[in-house]
């Protein structure tokens, strides 16, 4: 039997692509929590080394070597010394307590560009008013946006399928821009100009009837993914809560264009939800024409999201 489990494990980890998503999204709901396959391994070997069964310690070498060609990559820090941008990004939260002190938080983080998301209509005039000081251009389009100690242009709202149906065209324009959740801007800096975009994408449920529920989110990012494959910038950036990880195959279309400033420069997994007891990462920093340098978490807020941040350079 623990012969059997090892081996059913490390298959999981190795075809987890291959898992079904018809279903109740199980091969995404795989994917979101896959590096915790892991934590099966030392639960087998105990089992292995109090049964004295040796097939099944050999068993094990198959989700060990899973897991290490996965995630093995991630331990380690993998920063360098140096920069030339700051970025961070933070789902602020709706129900954010204490928006002035998740303001402030945030100034203190020091980055030179900031993406908020989930920016209700009580709490804009406070980040506003709060983050002035430290960022004289910004953006808000809708329930997302960027603040910035650099200047911004040709910014816009972008459509990630947001509204959708039939009568989603027959929605005023401010209605729709209300609720707008994805913008695009471009950054003035030193080196040239840096394409950012900030996106919301739909929230994903788990429950008993519909399974992992994720809908909206995938028709966000299968949209979003469109609108980076056609931007020809040299240099793009998307920052945002994308309510998935990256080896859920729901953001493919997104991970084809951009890669991860936490795969490239970070320093271990970089969950960023829950707050309380981070399990995935799931606000991300992509890149596209500039080299990470450095990728980390930002101490707690308010929100029941982490902030992340990010260095770059050209």
């Amino acid at each position: 039997m623990l012969t059997g489990a090892a081996l059913l494990l490390g298959l999981v980890m190795l075809l987890h692509g291959q898992i079904p998503n018809r279903i109740g999204s199980l091969g995404s709901l795989v994917e979101t929590f896959l590096p915790w396959f892991g934590l099966f391994v030392p639960v087998l070997a105990a089992g292995a080394l109090w049964r004295r069964s040796a097939s099944a310690v050999v068993a094990l070498v198959l989700p060990v070597t899973v897991w290490l060609s996965l995630f093995g990559g991630l331990l380690g820090d993998k920063s360098e010394p140096g920069g030339d941008l700051t970025v961070a990004t933070h789902n602020v939260g709706a129900g954010n307590p204490d928006p002035v002190g998740t303001a402030r938080d945030l100034v203190a983080s020091g980055v030179d560009v900031l993406a908020l998301e989930e920016i209700t209509e009580e709490d804009r005039g406070v980040y506003e008013k709060e983050l002035a000081g430290a960022y004289p251009y910004h953006t808000v389009q809708g329930t997302v946006g960027l603040w910035s100690r650099l200047p911004l242009s040709d910014t816009r709202p972008v459509d990630i399928a947001t509204d959708y149906g039939p009568l989603a065209n027959t929605k005023p324009a401010d209605v729709q821009l209300a609720g707008n959740r994805a913008l695009r801007t471009t950054v003035a800096t030193d080196r040239g100009p840096l394409v950012v975009y900030v996106a919301h994408l739909g929230s994903v449920r788990l429950t008993p009837r519909d399974g992992f529920w994720t809908d909206s989110r995938d028709r966000n990012a299968q949209a979003l993914g469109k609108v980076l494959a056609a931007d020809r910038s040299e240099r793009v950036m998307l920052l945002g809560d994308l309510n998935g990880t990256l080896d859920d195959r729901a953001l493919a279309g997104i991970t084809a264009q951009l890669h991860s400033a936490q795969d490239a420069a970070g320093d271990g997994f970089g969950f960023s939800w829950p707050a309380k007891f981070p399990v995935a990462r799931i606000d991300q920093i992509l890149v596209r024409g500039v080299q990470p340098t450095g990728s980390w978490v930002l101490p707690a807020t308010g929100s029941d999201h982490l902030p992340v941040a990010a260095g770059v350079s050209w």
